[in-house]
This record gives structure tokens, C-alpha cells and sequence, in this order.
């Protein structure tokens, strides 16, 4: 994953183009790290239905994507957002849950904690998540702010993820290898690509060697995704932002390697999208393979698409393509029938239970003493300030594409003078409907002009744009959603207060689609003061549809 300000400048790459697919992997029918337990029993029917790409739209960007048995998981980036690192999970490549998260929480030192600092931009980068069927243990590796890396274990995806070690060697853009041996090994690096090994308990760096340089014709490479099969050792590299190669190596794991280009201005499947890249391979139980990628899809962030790869006789890999492109749909995968349906990444949350579900995150690490769930979502106060940007536990969550609305029902009643409480659009540059309460008088108006600058510091704190008083003790509040790429994109607010007639409250926002920020719009509640702490607000419903 590329840094704005340390890498390429991936703007000029987001234009798609005719694309060009060399090299390939048609003879893969071996064990790789991505079938990591013995595949599973049970008849393989050839599927006669389509799969439409993108697979998921929603913002999960830098993936990795592995086969246990018959269950496919895939990890994410998070940057700022606590818990980080998100675990999906399919039966089938094309419908995916979210079932958890590998690190439980931000605590990387206090700008992640929005104490004095904030980690806007930083955290939960391209990281890497492997099984090892020698214990049966889940791994998820990734480094953070460039200074070290972390490793957290479970034994089941959903958790509890623990913090097995740090390593003093940051691996950017990591890929995990589980060798057939059991050996841990990381491919890493920016251009310069480098493979360690580590100690047996996985604890430890026990050898760290440089394996190939970038040619200049080829710039940036990184991404890194690491794979053993039939027994050539693989390094799966983008060109940020537009090009995916490979490196293979019949040494072992630290080469020699030579490079083929997999796919190079490509065109995507998403209009107005960018070119397919970054991402990871698997193999399912019938030995198919396919390439899990994103596409920049901005406002609404990175989007993963799903396409078959072959390969020639040498063992190299071609992505299948549909008229020169990545195709828009292809077969569905030939997978045993699924255990049951994955839970879908939109519908109705009431905040029962004792915890969030995993489709929630935090805009960085919140004060867990100012929220609960359990009866809707309490949020307590956390933070007395005029800027959302700075405000603890606001909770997000990702938008639905290619458009859609999110609903919150809000019980008011206990909210103090001077608190702001609402449903956000949130990025660098946000806008809000909400209720603000001033003299004793409340009001739902919508706010823009919520600004960062290219360094995430708050350049607006924003403006009311228009309000209406409403009475009583609760509001429903609306925010819809167009995350269609290629342009700036409208958000449009509206109120009710009696949850079926909604009133617009006009101007409409537009959602930006620079990419710098690297993260794609999200609905967002909120809650915070700007005179004193002690008020509070109580989300009873959240609804996240589509048309």
C-alpha cells in the first residue's frame, strides 16, 4: 500500500486503459498455502450461475485471501479505524461475512487514542494473514507507523486474537508464507523486496535477505503476497496503481527470482473505477484458481473484485479476461454447497447483546467507559471539543455501493447544552445531520465544511447549513449515499420525526473521490460536547439499505 508522501503518485494510474495479461499458472493443481488443511469431503458441482464484480462493495482494501478446508477468509486494511485488520469469511468467493478482527485494539501509543496526537492515515496498512495447520492457529502479521511489526494468533477467526510478538524489523507490505515444512517465512518491502525467516515460534527474526530490486522500467513494487507451489516459491507484487507482477523462484524462498508481468492498465469491471491490483490468490478445492484484487473506487474507497486465473506450462499466471478487460461477471466458482448463508454486511442493527457486531469500527480507539451496548447504543460523551475530527468513540461504518441509505433512530433525551450528536458522512472532508442542543432548545441541522489537509490536520471545524427545531425526546435521522466512482458524488441528509415521512434538509454534500486519504467515505454516529462532559444519546436502530 502506497504512502502519498513516500511513494508514487498513484493519481496518474487510476485512469483505466485496454489492458495486457502476460505469463500465467495453468499447471497449479498442487498444495499451496492457501489450501493450508486437507480439502474438504463432499460432491463439487460445477456451478451453473454467475458472480457479478465487484464481489464486495464495500471498502476492504490490500488483500490477502486464504483457503482452510472449505472456508475462504480474507483480510483487510484499516488504517485509523479500532478494532483493526478484519477477518472476512466465504464458502464460495462471492458472498463474504465479516467475522472478526486480528487486532483487537489500536493501542500502538496514544495518537492512536486521539490523546494529543492523532493517527489519521497510519495504523492497520497491507498486512498479511495465514493458518498454520501445525497448530491450527490463525497468524496476522502486519507493521505499523514504519518502526515495527506486530503478530497476533487465534485459533479461531472470530477470536480472541492475541499479540503473540513484536519484531523489531518494520516488513511493509507483508506476505506470510507458511512453508510445507512449517517454516515462517515474510516477503516485504517497496522496490526493494526482501524475505526473512523466522524462528520456529514465530516470535522472532532469524534471517532477513534482500531477493530482488525493481527494475526501473517497472518503478514501485510492493504489496508483497508469498506462496509455495509445486514447489516454486512466488512473490505476488502491485505497481501501485495500476499494474500486478510476479516473481518466481525454483531455489527456494530467498531465490534467485525472475519477474513476469501479470496485468498492466487493465480495465476494470467498475465504470469509473481504476485498474484491478493488490490483492492475493487462492486455490479452491478443485484446484481452480483465482485472484482476489481491489479497484480504486473512490468516494467510496477500495473495492475487492474476483477474476479465474490459468497459467502456462512453465507456471506462470494469466488472469482471464472478458473482451480484453476484467470481466464484470464470470462463472461462479465450482465449490462444495455452502454450510449456510454468510450474514449480510447490511440490514438492521439494534445494538443487543453484549458487544458491537464485527461490521463496526471506531474512528481510532474509543474510551470504553463512555459507550455501551445491550437496549440500542449508548454514547456518553467522551470529548469536549468543536471538532468532529478530534471527538472520541465515533463509531462507523462502511457504505453500501453502488449507493445507499443509512437510517438511525436517535433517543435525545439526555443530552446537556453545548453536545452535538449525529450521523455522519465522514472523510477528510465530511458533513453531518444531527442534533445540537444550545439554551436549552434542540435542534436537528445538517453541518459541512469539515475539512483536513493533505497532512490530516483540521483546516474546518464546520458550518450549519440549515435546522429545524423539533421537540420531544428523539429524531430519525437519514443519510443517503451515491459512491459510484469517477466524480465527486452527492450525499444528501433528512430528518423525521416520527420515522416514516423524512424532510430533506438541503444542501446536498459532494463526496470527494481524491484517493490521498486512502480510506472511502463511511456513515458515522456520533456524540460529543463543546461546553462540559456528562450528556449522552441512545441509538435504538440503525438501518443500512439499498434500492
Amino acid at each position: 500500500m502506497s504512502c502519498s508522501r513516500q511513494y508514487i503518485d498513484r493519481r496518474r494510474a487510476l485512469t483505466a486503459a485496454d489492458g495486457l495479461v502476460t505469463g500465467a499458472f495453468l499447471s497449479l493443481a498442487g498444495p499451496s498455502h492457501t489450501a493450508a488443511s486437507a480439502p474438504a469431503r463432499g460432491p463439487v458441482f460445477t456451478a451453473a450461475t454467475e458472480y457479478t464484480n465487484p464481489v464486495i462493495w464495500q471498502d476492504f482494501a490490500d488483500i490477502d485471501v486464504i483457503r482452510v478446508g472449505a472456508t475462504y477468509y480474507a483480510s483487510a486494511s484499516t488504517m485509523h479505524y479500532s478494532p483493526g485488520a478484519p477477518v472476512l469469511r466465504s464458502y464460495d468467493l462471492v458472498n463474504w461475512e465479516i467475522a472478526g478482527h486480528s487486532v483487537p485494539v489500536l493501542d500502538f501509543g496514544p495518537k492512536y487514542d486521539l490523546n494529543g496526537a492523532r493517527g489519521y492515515v497510519r495504523g492497520i496498512w497491507a498486512s498479511s494473514l495465514a493458518y498454520r495447520p501445525s497448530n491450527r492457529t490463525f497468524y496476522w502479521l502486519g507493521q505499523i507507523d514504519f518502526a515495527r511489526t506486530y503478530v497476533y494468533t487465534a485459533t479461531a477467526v472470530e477470536g480472541p486474537w492475541t499479540r503473540l510478538t513484536t519484531i523489531s524489523t518494520p516488513y511493509y507490505d507483508a506476505g506470510l508464507l507458511v512453508d510445507s515444512d512449517d517454516t515462517l517465512y515474510v516477503a516485504y518491502g517497496n522496490t526493494t523486496i526482501s524475505v526473512a525467516q523466522l524462528s520456529p515460534d514465530g516470535r522472532n527474526q532469524v534471517r532477513t535477505q534482500q531477493v530482488f530490486t525493481a527494475p526501473s522500467s517497472v518503478g514501485t513494487l510492493e504489496g508483497s503476497r508469498f506462496y509455495k507451489i509445486n514447489g516454486q516459491y512466488y512473490i505476488f507484487l502491485t505497481r501501485p496503481a495500476n499494474g500486478q507482477y510476479i516473481l518466481k523462484s525454483s531455489n527456494g524462498p530467498f531465490g534467485p527470482y525472475t519477474m513476469r508481468q501479470v496485468l498492466l492498465d487493465l480495465r476494470g469491471p467498475i465504470p469509473g473505477g481504476g485498474v484491478p491490483h493488490q490483492g492475493g490468490l487462492v486455490q479452491t478445492q478443485s484446484g481452480a484458481w483465482y485472484y482476489m484484487a481491489f479497484v480504486d473506487a473512490y468516494p467510496g474507497g477500495r473495492v475487492p473484485v474476483l477474476a479465474p486465473v490459468t497459467g502456462t506450462s512453465d507456471g506462470w499466471p494469466v488472469v482471464q479476461l472478458v473482451n480484453g478487460a476484467w470481466g464484470a461477471s464470470y462463472p461462479s466458482p465450482a465449490v462444495p454447497t455452502p454450510p449456510r448463508l454468510v450474514t449480510p454486511m447490511i440490514g438492521v442493527d439494534t445494538f443487543d447483546g453484549t458487544t458491537l457486531k464485527p461490521r463496526w469500527e471506531w474512528n481510532h480507539t474509543p474510551d470504553n467507559t463512555k459507550w455501551s451496548v445491550g437496549n440500542g447504543l449508548t454514547l456518553r460523551t467522551a470529548t469536549v471539543t468543536n471538532d468532529l475530527y478530534w471527538a472520541r468513540n465515533t463509531l462507523t461504518h462502511r457504505i453500501q455501493g453502488p449507493t445507499s441509505t443509512a437510517t438511525v433512530q436517535l433517543d435525545f433525551s439526555a443530552m446537556r447544552d453545548g453536545d452535538r450528536a449525529g450521523l455522519a458522512l465522514l472523510r477528510d472532508s465530511s458533513a453531518w445531520i444531527g442534533v445540537k442542543r444550545d439554551g436549552g432548545v434542540t435542534r436537528v441541522a445538517t453541518v459541512g465544511g469539515l475539512t483536513m489537509d493533505g497532512n490530516w490536520n483540521t483546516t474546518g471545524t464546520g458550518t450549519e447549513l440549515a435546522s429545524a427545531t423539533v421537540s420531544g425526546g428523539g429524531v430519525w435521522l437519514r443519510a443517503a449515499a451515491d459512491i459510484r466512482p469517477g466524480a465527486a458524488r452527492p450525499g444528501t441528509f433528512s430528518y423525521s420525526t416520527y420515522g416514516t415521512i423524512f424532510t430533506r434538509l438541503e444542501p446536498a454534500f459532494s463526496m470527494g473521490n481524491d484517493w490521498r486519504f486512502f480510506m472511502g467515505y463511511r456513515f458515522a454516529l456520533f456524540n460529543h460536547a463543546t461546553q462540559a462532559l456528562g450528556g449522552a444519546v441512545r441509538v435504538t436502530r440503525f438501518e443500512l439499505s439499498t434500492p
